[in-house]
């Protein structure tokens, strides 16, 4: 995990793993920052949890830096040191990809036909809450029609590419309650959360940019609930709050990285327990990277997996699929 690593290879890693074919920007940026005695010893005076690559990036782009070579950013970076390390302090990574729904469709579609109910979404780490709409959006798998609830533009199509056999829907599932939990949930009518939102999207990525915005209006017409709080501690609260004639689905995405082992471990207790409690139907739905959620990385090849970047999604704790970061690639494992 990240935090194991020093700051320099932190940096270098996310460079070389994360970004190299993605984002020239933030490749040359990381490479300049792990070669960078002062700008490390800045990041080292930091608590560990805030030296993230996305985090400094993201405070960075929020307070104004444009894309440019490394000697100008990290001269951007200098000057502005005091406000961004105050927004890496007060905030944190939590990219908002309304695109990862092209991925979690499949499940959520095959949950409403096997339980003959409605689903109440309830997303863990939801920040603005923007992959609770997913019967708002519309898809196109592998070039193929939209598959929508109605008209919707263009920027709100998720496109995804699918290998296997995914069981990809004929229609989009009913959903009648939308709630999330964050442990700072971010209020799309809030502009300066939608703005720190916009940064969290890398410079290359208008398409990713383009669809935010337009999600944002769809959560701005219907807002859902968002509480405060550990998805340790007080997801059950929130499952009591769903209608009692829908379907849980508890879902994640990109979540458990910023998670601690021991409170990783502890959710993944929790979901198995209320998976198996038949009293009320509950399913859980984890989209998260290669080796992040206890005890499913046994499920796959190891040696196929560790820098491709691809997430690994499963139902019920089982491994269904590997998934594109940003829901473009399906690739289906069943």
């Amino acid at each position: 995990m990240a935090e194991k690593l020093d700051t320099a290879a932190w940096y270098r890693r996310f460079a070389l793993v994360e970004t190299r074919g993605y984002s020239p920007t933030y490749e040359q940026w990381c490479i300049g920052i792990s070669e960078d005695p002062h700008l490390l010893a800045l990041l080292d005076d930091l608590p560990d949890a805030k030296r993230q690559p996305n985090l400094l990036l993201g405070a960075a782009r929020f307070h104004g830096a444009q894309p440019t070579p490394y000697p100008e950013f990290r001269g951007f970076l200098l000057e502005h040191w005091a406000q961004i390390s105050e927004t890496m302090l007060t905030r944190s990574t939590q990219t908002n990809e309304a695109g990862r729904c092209a991925v979690l469709l499949p499940l959520f579609a095959r949950i409403a036909a096997t339980e003959g109910r409605p689903l109440a979404l309830l997303e863990v780490g939801a920040s603005a809450g923007l992959c609770l709409y997913p019967d708002r959006y519309g898809y196109s798998y592998d070039a193929g029609p939209l598959l929508s609830a109605g008209p919707v533009p263009q920027e709100l199509v998720m496109e995804c590419a699918t290998t296997g056999h995914p069981p990809l829907p004929a229609s989009l599932p009913s959903v009648s309650f939308r709630g999330g939990i964050d442990l700072n949930p971010l209020r799309v009518a809030d502009d300066d959360d939608v703005a720190w939102l916009e940064a969290l999207v890398w410079p290359e990525h208008a398409r990713r940019r383009e669809r935010l915005r337009a999600a944002v209006e769809v959560a701005r017409r219907e807002p859902p609930l968002l509480v405060k709080g550990d998805l340790t501690v007080d997801l059950e609260h929130l499952i009591q709050r769903a209608p009692a004639d829908a379907v849980v689905v508890v879902f994640h995405s990109a979540v458990l990285a910023y998670v601690g082992e021991s409170g990783r471990e502890a959710f993944r207790d929790t979901m198995l327990r209320l998976t198996a409690d038949r009293s009320r139907p509950v399913h859980w739905v984890s989209n998260e990277g290669y080796g992040v959620l206890p005890g499913v990385e046994g499920a796959l090849p190891k040696a196929d997996v560790e820098v491709d970047r691809l997430f690994v999604l499963t139902h019920n704790g089982e491994a269904v699929a590997r998934t594109g970061g940003h829901g473009q690639t399906l690739d289906w494992l069943e």
